[in-house]
């Protein structure tokens, strides 16, 4: 595997492991929405997430070319091997939180599958153009609900506004660029994760200001370093169970 292709390796990782854990994460709601129709669409959202970890997760082990599928880079590395962003790791909490956190990943994601829809790599290209497709109205669900939830009643305010302060330090992270990010962007494959931030802050701004929020101020204590592997404490629970099975019965299939 040359350089350029190990780098590719690890973006995708990257894309798809930041799919697979909220998707997991959403999937838990399975069966406990506050209504039905929301019930469904959670689990509707969540199989978005999951597809789209998948097309990642394929190419990257064709790019690997070391015989591993999608199923033995979801659920056979450990938790320091995972890229994911830790805002995505976080509990669920109450269904307010939950869409708090939807839309500040949502906010980040449309700019940036739009971007990488020009990748030179063709086959990112593909699967971001298809992403932004799903992506999109991902970040319109979760928007209606911010607005819905923050201008709601007093209490559905107080807990939407704290969940806002208390996901604000993982967003940091969603603008930093890893060196293999950067070797990726001189080669006109990845994107440049700080030209993402201005259109991220117009659209929280926007529905945060619909909505009666009020955007945290600090910039300090930002969480870092997820791509090379730090990670809360809340991302082994979710292996744990998540990996339970395969790691028990290797090679089973339904």
């Amino acid at each position: 595997m040359s350089n350029l292709d190990q780098d590719k390796f690890h973006y995708l990782l990257r894309l798809a492991d930041n799919s697979l854990i909220l998707g997991h994460r959403l999937s838990e709601w399975a069966g406990h929405g506050p209504i039905l129709e929301e019930d469904i669409a959670m689990s509707n959202i969540a199989l978005d997430l999951i597809g789209q970890s998948r097309g990642f997760y394929t190419y990257a082990g064709t790019i690997e070319n070391k015989g591993r599928t999608e199923d033995h880079l979801a659920y056979f590395r450990e938790a320091r091997q995972f890229k994911n962003l830790m805002l995505l790791e976080q509990p669920n909490g109450d269904f307010g939180k939950t869409m708090v956190r939807q839309f500040l990943f949502d906010a980040y994601c449309k700019p940036l599958y739009r971007e990488l829809s020009n990748s030179k790599d063709e086959t990112i290209a593909a699967l971001a153009a298809k992403s932004l497709k799903e992506v999109t109205y991902h970040l319109r669900h979760a928007s209606e609900w911010m607005i819905r939830l923050g201008d709601g009643t007093e209490e559905s305010h107080t807990r939407v506004q704290k969940s806002l302060e208390d996901l604000w330090k993982f967003t940091g992270e969603m603008f930093d660029n890893s060196e293999v990010e950067l070797r990726l962007i001189e080669n006109n494959i990845a994107i440049d994760n700080s030209s993402l931030k201005s259109e991220w802050n117009k659209t929280i701004a926007e529905i945060l200001k619909i909505a009666g929020l009020t955007k945290p101020d600090s910039e300090r204590f930002m969480s870092s370093g997820s791509f090379v592997g730090n990670h809360t404490e809340h991302l082994g629970y979710i292996l744990a169970e998540m990996q339970s099975l395969p790691r028990t019965y290797p090679g089973a299939e339904w």
